[in-house]
């Protein structure tokens, strides 16, 4: 059995930053995470990112708790859903649509590959 464990995820200091992939004007938000990789078929991890509007495929099912900052996504064909710290998320595999971030959003996340 692998447990992956995150104790206080408001202040784990994240491994990588990169600009996101296809951004839609400025600012470019910045994407930070750290993650564990399981040999199960599922990662977990903490995802932090700066405000920007970027387009994003979710390849893989993906559950996610926000625990900071306030955003926005517009799935393609759908309504926009408003998300704040606390709330929580169930995005289906290949999920595609618009993310705004108004205020900088840290989640932790679960993908399963």
């Amino acid at each position: 059995m692998t447990i992956s464990h995150f104790k206080n995820t408001a202040s784990i200091a994240l491994e990588e930053s990169n600009p996101v992939a296809v951004p839609l004007g400025e600012p470019v938000a910045i994407a930070s995470t750290t993650s564990v990789e399981r040999n199960d078929g599922v990662e977990t991890g903490i995802w932090e990112c700066t405000p920007g509007r970027w387009r994003r495929q979710i390849v893989s099912q993906e559950f996610c708790h926000f625990i900071q900052g306030r955003c926005t996504f517009t799935p393609d064909g759908g309504e926009p859903l408003e998300i704040n710290a606390g709330d929580a998320l169930m995005l289906p595999a290949n999920s595609t649509g618009i993310w705004d971030i108004q205020e900088t959003v840290r989640k932790t996340y679960v993908l399963i590959l």
